[in-house]
């Protein structure tokens, strides 16, 4: 069966724009597309004795959001098939549930109400930290979303996690035909009381070592994709801070996060939660167990 790229919609300007990024991400991998509204007006439609013949105001809406979005998508790609639902679920709920036949899946950065001014809607972090399939969190400026600086960038961890998320960005920057710059930090060692050349030789074996492993993931990953180029990147720094100016001017930032088996809270770890608060492109959450 082929797995759809999902987005959630509800009908706010953040999930707008994760709508039509969608579609275009649909159309670049030649899958369908799944727009999903939530909605709970169904559990509680039972519960509160109706007098009249009108729908509930909360289907009406509901509807309509699902209406729109998929005439939206239609419109922007006739050639992507469109299957849009409304799931009678809590939204993070739906789209986690969601993940589990997904290819993908779209969240927009902020939803309506008071958490709009948010860094970060509350559905998208759940979602990011809990999805069992890659999630991408549609947010930076129109440049970036509009995938016209024509880059890809990917944070390459411990060699034993960063495989799936290399293999997904690889994937991302063929489909783009654009440049995927890989970038690994590392940190030096604490001030010693050792000479300053005790000091640089430690240094610099941190930072050969963080070359090495850059090679080691990018190996498997290259072999795949001979076509696409690729700009390594080994910068000394925090992590969650190193992968910002990249992000700044890349069409998307890519992300390896580890799940546990036992499936509890968000599995979202300091640089996932620094990109998806303050990044300035789509971030892409991919997890692997």
């Amino acid at each position: 069966m082929v797995q759809p790229v999902v987005v959630g919609v509800d009908g706010s300007d953040g999930s707008l724009a994760a709508l039509d990024w969608a579609v275009e991400e649909a159309a670049r991998l030649r899958l369908p597309l799944r727009v999903v509204h939530a909605s709970l007006w169904e559990r509680y439609e039972g519960a509160v004795p109706s007098f009249s013949g009108e729908r509930p105001a909360e289907e009406v809406a509901a509807q309509r959001i699902v209406a729109s979005s998929e005439q939206r998508a239609r419109q922007l790609c006739p050639d992507v098939e469109v299957n849009a639902v409304t799931a009678p679920d809590d939204a993070a709920q739906a789209l986690v549930a969601e993940s589990d036949n997904a290819s993908l899946l779209v969240t927009g950065r902020s939803g309506r109400g008071a958490v709009k001014e948010l860094l970060l809607g509350s559905v998208s972090l759940a979602v990011a930290g809990r999805a069992r399939c890659p999630v991408v969190v549609v947010r930076g400026e129109g440049r970036n979303i509009k995938g016209m600086s024509h880059r890809v960038v990917v944070a390459v961890g411990e060699a034993d996690e960063a495989a799936t998320a290399v293999r997904f960005a690889f994937r991302e920057a063929a489909a783009r035909g654009c440049e995927l710059q890989a970038v690994r930090a590392w940190r030096s060692p604490q001030q010693p009381t050792d000479p300053l050349s005790v000091l640089d030789s430690a240094a610099r074996s941190y930072e050969t070592w963080a070359k090495a492993v850059l090679d080691e993931v990018l190996e498997e990953s290259l072999a795949e994709h001979p076509d696409v180029s690729v700009t390594r990147t080994v910068v000394e720094g925090p992590t969650h801070h190193v992968l910002l100016g990249p992000a700044a001017d890349a069409d998307l930032l890519v992300l390896g996060a580890t799940r546990r088996q036992d499936g509890v809270g968000l599995h979202l770890g300091r640089v996932s939660h620094t990109a998806l608060h303050r990044a300035g492109c789509p971030v892409a959450v991919v997890p692997h167990r």
